[in-house]
């Protein structure tokens, strides 16, 4: 039973030698095609991360915008909140099927192109079908890249789990911000036009195929366990901590989507300027920049991530009752509390990673509770959408993000227990 993980984190056959055998990730590996390769990985893990929501907090940094030019009304610009959840859901199962066959790497670069594609297409769409279309193809280059990111690290850095899921978290939380804070002056400053604005994140994208290219053939990156049947397949349905990952990862997606694609306009509509609006985005994912970083190597560190969750999961609650009693005039406080609430996405991967032993199981947990999440988070922001249109007000939709916390504290204390889903497989 302990002899399990060495065996699935060595590249090298199991029977043991004289001579060191270079492992894949392991830091002390003398080999040096091996040590490039795991540096390529670590920047292109880096790159993708960067991209992986761009194509969301543009669009919410701009969305007034586009629903002018667009001729949108508030629920369909719901539904368009909507479609990432949506994509990860649909598309991102399909992830572990895909890496098996054609292993992660290659999967992971058709990611980062298709994100390309979509960001370059989706600026000279003349109505919202070819808008929504453009946008879904970006989307599911992200949930491809989403589900295998935790497999990626858990096959090349086995032993540094909880560093590695914080780096790429930290570039995840700073290409968010980036893009939330940035898209409006770069729009104005590139002419004023919102489909500038937005197909400009494409060239981010394009440098993010790079360091994937030279992988492609390196069928190494695929899962041992992934690449050979097993004579015991995994069975995650029956594990109730998938399931209890897999609904925090959807309560604390529908937090984060709902922030991302409707929180510029909750500020706009209280009195606060656009470009300030986009900054107040921007400082709520900022947020995750140092604090992904943190969170992951404390909750491995940690028996229990019980804690984590109950402490983040209270400021949310702070932030939006804020939100809802004096949006303008605590902005900058509640960006921050909202901020660290949605650092539960960072938490959330840490646990997939900690509740496995094996690199198998890690791919079946990641696209198990990643699309079980994303089906959950699909009504919250649509349904804000409806609620905002027909209340003519923000009460009931900020009471409804509240009122979400508490069932994600329930959920997320009984993921972070200390069991693994081969247990209770």
């Amino acid at each position: 039973m302990h002899d399990e993980p060495q065996t699935l984190q060595t590249a090298a056959p199991p029977a043991r030698t004289s001579k060191p055998t270079a492992t894949v990730g392991d830091s002390p590996a003398p080999d040096r095609p091996a040590l490039w390769v795991a540096r390529i990985v670590l920047v292109g893990l880096v790159l993708a991360a960067l991209n992986l929501r761009p194509a969301i907090t543009s669009l919410g940094a701009l969305l007034e915008e586009v629903r002018d030019g667009l001729h949108m009304s508030g629920s369909v610009a719901g539904v368009l909140t909507s479609v990432p959840p949506l994509c990860f859901a649909v598309f991102g199962v399909m992830a572990p099927r895909l890496a098996r066959r054609f292993g992660p790497a290659a999967v992971v670069c058709a990611g980062m192109a298709a994100i390309f594609a979509g960001l370059a297409v989706r600026p000279f769409a003349s109505g919202t079908v070819g808008f929504l279309a453009a946008s879904a193809l970006a989307l599911m280059g992200i949930a491809v890249s989403n589900v295998l990111m935790p497999v990626i690290v858990k096959r090349y850095f086995p032993d540094r789990v909880g560093s590695v899921t914080g780096l790429y978290s930290m570039a995840l939380a700073l290409g968010t911000s980036l893009a939330a804070a940035a898209t409006v002056p770069m729009t104005e400053a590139l002419g004023g036009s919102w489909r500038v604005g937005l197909g400009v994140w494409g060239i981010l994208a394009a440098l993010a195929v790079l360091p994937w290219v030279p992988l492609l053939r390196d069928r190494a990156t695929a899962p041992t366990a992934a690449r050979a049947p097993s004579a015991a397949p995994l069975r995650i349905t029956r594990s109730r901590t998938a399931w209890v990952l897999g609904a925090y990862f959807g309560l604390q997606a529908t937090g984060a989507y709902i922030t991302m694609g409707w929180m510029p306009q909750i500020f706009r509509d209280a009195g606060v300027p656009a470009g300030t609006a986009g900054v107040l985005l921007a400082v709520t994912m900022v947020m995750g920049v140092p604090l992904a970083f943190v969170i992951p190597r404390l909750a491995t560190r940690l028996r229990t991530q019980g804690p984590i969750v109950i402490a983040l999961g209270l400021c949310g609650l702070v932030g939006y009752t804020g939100l809802l009693l004096a949006p303008a005039g605590g902005a900058w406080v509640w960006a921050v509390l909202l901020g660290v609430s949605n650092c539960s996405f960072p938490l959330a991967l840490t646990m997939i990673g900690m509740r496995s032993r094996s690199s198998a199981g890690v791919v079946r947990l990641s696209a198990f509770a990643q699309s079980v999440g994303y089906l959950i988070s699909i009504p919250g922001p649509l349904l804000v959408g409806v609620l905002y249109q027909h209340s003519g007000g923000w009460g009931l939709p900020i009471a409804l993000m509240a009122g979400l916390m508490i069932p994600q504290m329930v959920v997320g204390t009984l993921a972070g227990r200390d069991r693994t889903v081969e247990d209770e497989c």
